[in-house]
Formats: structure tokens, C-alpha cells, sequence
């Protein structure tokens, strides 16, 4: 069987092969009635019909690709939902992606970036393992979109998690519960993660927005995983009483599920003697922690979504700053109100 061409299609829907380039080709469409370019549509379904992407771009003056380029965003735990939402975008307006790890290698960043302009792709995003700032790279156009990662100097288009709003979401929870003596599960210093300041930045707002004295004694930094945590919580559930917490705030899910463990270790019930919240609704830990512990969500997915849209001149964006979206609480059955024996 030959090669569907244009001229099947044009028969099949009943008009003609003009009508049913400009339909497929999305060029010069204004005077085409809906129903007929449905119909052409329809149409080309039908008989299977795929345009010649070489001379479409010639006519249009666009590839229909867009080039994302990551550190190790591949292989991270949240990598599934930041792409979904950039894909589900990209495939709803017919453009492709075309997906580029580094893995942190400056010189293949490099290549990418220009492999990808060689390829005149309509549009470019360049997305973050984590939230951080970054030195824009120099062959990054500058229409590009930067995704989980804010630049360090020059204005760009760029979204990131709030961080400090997720904070202030998280301890709000805990407050609202009757708790004054919250710790905070904190990531070491020699991480160096904005999310990390950001979050305590939160954390220590509404303690004073609740005119909560904060104890230097319940900010504990450890390894931002569940070791880390249950390190970290085994020294603040070790103080006198008086002094203990009975609520910790934690900067990630791993650090929360180290909690648990250390209070399980002391034979403490989450959250009759002790509620827990956590940070990032990681696949796999948050929902099956017992109980189910209650967090942040980042929103990968909205921030995908989001950098697509922009990239694709859906929607505006001020490169003055980040764009900042938003971290719901997400909540499960790990806050309950402070055991009465522990009582202020």
C-alpha cells in the first residue's frame, strides 16, 4: 500500500488539497468553517494521514518541537509529574518534546543547548533537579523558561515552588491543633538548599504570628533523608519535658518517616503523643507511612504545565522575578492535638 498523500484526504472530506494544507497546517484558517475543519480532520484519521514534518516547517516556519533540558530531573522521584505536566500541554497544542538529561555535565549541557538550536525548535525549557539558583548558561536562548530554578542574575521567565507560603501551610496545621512547642526537622547547612531557608523562613513567621516564643533547641539540622531525620528526632524527643516537642515540622517526607521511626523507637504513638508533617508528597513514602502522614505537596505537575504554557506564549510571565506557585497542605492522619500529659 502506497503512501497516504494529502490529495486522499482532500477526496475523503470533499474539498480541496489548499483547504486541507491550511487546516492540517493550522495556517490561514479564518475563513474555514469549524464544521469543515473537523471534517478534514476527521478525515485525515480516516485514511491515516502524516504530514511531512520537513515541509511543514518550511511553510510554518516551526518544528512543532520543543527542547527541555535538565540536570538529573530524569531520574529524581518528581521528574514523572514536572515532564507529565510540560508534555500534557505540548501534546494538547501539537508540539513534541524532546527531553535532554545532562546529568550535570557542563559539556553536555552545552551540546544539548546547541544541538537543540541547530534544531530551530520552537520553544526551550531548562528545568532543575531541585530548587535552586542558577548561573544561566550562555546558549540558553533567552525566551527560554527556567523550571524549579530561578537565575541568579539575568531577568528570565522561571517557576519555582513557594517554599516559604508551604512552610507557613505546614506549622498553620499544626498551630491550629493546639500545638506552641513545634520543632523543626531541618536539612544541614552544607546542603545549601534555598528550600530550606525558605521553609524556616515560614516555620518562623507563624510561630510569631501565634506569639510563639521560638526555642533555638527545636531547630535541628540533620541529613535531609529518613537517617537524618531519625537522628535529628531522637535528640529533640530526648529533652526534659518541659522542653520536648510534641509537633515536628519536617523539611522533606524522608526526614518525616525518620521521625516516625525514632518515636516508635521510644515507644511514642504518631499522632496521640507526637504529630508529624512533612514536605514534598513523595510518591511511595507520604500515603503509605502508618498512619498516612500529612504534608506539603510540591507541585511539579502545575509547575510543568505552567513553563510549557509560557514557553509556548500561552500565557505571559515576568522575568523580573520567579513566578511562584503555590504548595498545598495535604492532609492525611498524622496531626492530632498535644498529649494532655504534655500540656503547656
Amino acid at each position: 500500500m502506497g503512501r497516504v498523500r494529502m490529495s486522499d484526504v482532500a477526496a475523503r472530506a470533499g474539498v480541496s488539497t489548499a483547504t486541507v494544507s491550511m487546516v492540517l497546517s493550522g495556517v490561514n484558517t479564518a475563513r474555514i468553517s469549524p464544521q469543515t475543519q473537523q471534517r478534514v480532520r476527521e478525515a485525515a484519521e480516516a485514511v491515516g494521514y502524516e504530514p511531512n514534518s520537513v515541509a511543514r516547517s518550511l511553510r510554518t516556519q516551526q518544528t512543532r518541537l520543543v527542547g527541555l533540558v535538565s540536570d538529573t530531573i530524569a531520574t529524581t522521584p518528581f521528574a514523572g509529574r514536572m515532564l507529565a505536566g510540560a508534555n500534557d500541554v505540548a501534546r494538547e497544542h501539537g508540539r513534541l518534546v524532546i527531553l535532554v538529561d545532562t546529568e550535570g555535565d557542563v559539556g553536555a549541557e552545552r551540546q544539548a543547548l546547541q544541538a537543540l538550536s541547530g534544531q530551530q525548535v520552537d520553544a526551550m525549557i531548562y528545568a532543575c533537579m531541585w530548587h535552586r539558583v542558577v548561573e544561566v548558561p550562555a546558549d540558553l536562548p533567552e525566551d527560554a523558561v527556567l523550571l524549579d530554578c530561578a537565575p541568579a542574575t539575568a531577568n528570565r521567565a522561571a517557576v519555582v515552588p513557594d517554599e516559604r507560603a508551604g512552610g507557613m501551610a505546614a506549622v498553620r496545621e499544626l498551630v491550629a491543633a493546639g500545638h506552641r512547642r513545634i520543632a523543626y526537622l531541618d536539612a544541614e547547612e552544607r546542603f545549601d538548599l534555598v528550600a530550606s531557608r525558605l521553609r524556616r523562613e515560614g516555620y518562623l513567621q507563624v510561630l510569631a504570628e501565634a506569639g510563639i516564643e521560638p526555642d533555638p533547641f527545636l531547630h535541628a539540622r540533620a541529613e535531609p533523608v529518613a537517617g537524618g531525620g531519625r537522628a535529628a528526632a531522637r535528640r529533640l524527643l530526648d529533652l526534659p519535658a518541659g522542653r520536648r516537642p510534641t509537633a515536628m515540622f519536617c523539611f522533606n517526607d524522608r526526614m518525616a518517616m525518620g521521625a516516625y521511626a525514632a518515636a516508635h523507637q521510644r515507644g511514642l504513638s504518631v499522632p496521640d503523643d507526637l504529630s508529624v508533617v512533612g514536605y514534598d508528597d513523595q510518591q511511595l513514602v507520604a500515603a503509605e507511612l502508618d498512619p498516612p502522614l500529612t504534608t506539603v505537596a510540591l507541585p511539579h505537575y502545575e509547575m510543568g504545565r505552567w513553563a510549557m504554557e509560557v514557553a509556548l506564549g500561552l500565557r505571559e510571565a515576568d522575568p523580573a522575578a520567579p513566578h511562584l506557585m503555590p504548595c498545598p497542605i495535604v492532609r492525611r492522619a498524622s496531626v492530632g492535638p498535644p498529649p494532655a500529659q504534655f500540656g503547656d
